[in-house]
């Protein structure tokens, strides 16, 4: 049994369907397993990773937890990691970030900071473990999609900003590959996962108006505007302004590329365009 945490997210929904696929027992963890619409044959059960009572009967009995940093933050994660290991269950596998570089020095920032807390708990929770280091999500272009369909126009602080933007399903297949792992290849590895290619933010919206055929383009504004306008009570100012500064670190490089999805699942990382045609409902 595998249960996945944040299985209605991005990555959460795509890899619930390819344990399925792969034959697998998956227990799908949500707050609302009524409204989840995950696929058939997947155990969905309702649990609140903020609460530690709930945790019990979600693990009871799995073999392997897909642990995703999203469905209750870090805190919550390391109450679960604890929680996985009063159950028995045997491997983890954790949905991290890029930002995290096992160099101390390099690791300064809040991405890091914040996932590298994580990493730490499950490495020193005495389980077999895979980290899977993603990339700059292709997903986190539908921050634009009401801009696009108002008026093409993206307002952005950092218009050369680089990524190697991965679409959530090669996330979700390397978890999968490290989720059955039945030889040990994948215990104790860190995986870097990374689209095929390195794209500034214009050029990523550039992308995104030609697969749905109308113009877009890039307006730069401050990043202090930006910050003030995007501010949520999760996602406060200061972070923001943290945020782009990270982006304007990558104006000028070309973001790292790696080979992971291919090597891994034999499969070719999917691009930037294959991920704008897979979601382009959301643009028009």
């Amino acid at each position: 049994m595998i249960v996945v945490t944040g299985a209605t997210g991005n990555i959460g929904r795509g890899l619930v369907g390819q344990l399925l696929a792969e034959g697998a027992p998956v227990r799908a963890l949500t707050r609302d397993p009524d409204r989840a619409a995950l696929p058939a044959g997947a155990e969905v059960i309702r649990a609140d990773l903020t609460d530690p009572a709930s945790l019990e009967p979600a693990l009871r009995g799995a073999d392997a937890l897909f642990l995703n940093l999203a469905a209750g933050g870090g805190g919550a994660a390391a109450s679960v990691v604890e929680a996985a290991v009063k159950a028995g269950i045997r491997r983890i596998v954790l949905n991290s970030s890029i930002a995290v570089t096992d160099d101390p020095e390099g690791d300064d920032n809040f991405l890091a900071r914040m996932h590298g807390a994580v990493e730490s708990a499950v490495r020193a929770s005495g389980l077999e473990w895979t980290f899977v280091r993603g990339g700059a999500y292709a997903a986190n272009a539908l921050q634009w999609a009401q801009e696009i369909r108002e008026t093409g126009v993206v307002r952005d602080p950092h218009p050369g900003a680089t990524t190697s933007a991965v679409h959530e399903d090669d996330l979700a297949a390397v978890a999968t590959v490290a989720l059955l792992d039945g030889t040990g290849a994948h215990t104790g590895k860190a995986y870097v996962v990374t689209g095929p290619e390195s794209l500034t933010r214009e050029e990523q919206v550039a992308v995104i108006g030609r697969v749905i055929g109308r113009p877009t383009r890039v307006e730069a504004i401050s990043e202090e505007q930006a910050a003030e306008e995007r501010a949520t009570p999760s996602l406060p100012k200061e972070t923001l302004l943290e945020l782009f500064r990270l982006f304007a670190t990558t104006v000028g490089t070309a973001a790292p590329v790696t080979d992971t999805v291919r090597s891994i699942t034999g499969h070719p990382a999917r691009t930037f365009e294959q991920w704008v045609q897979d979601h382009a409902a959301d643009f028009r």
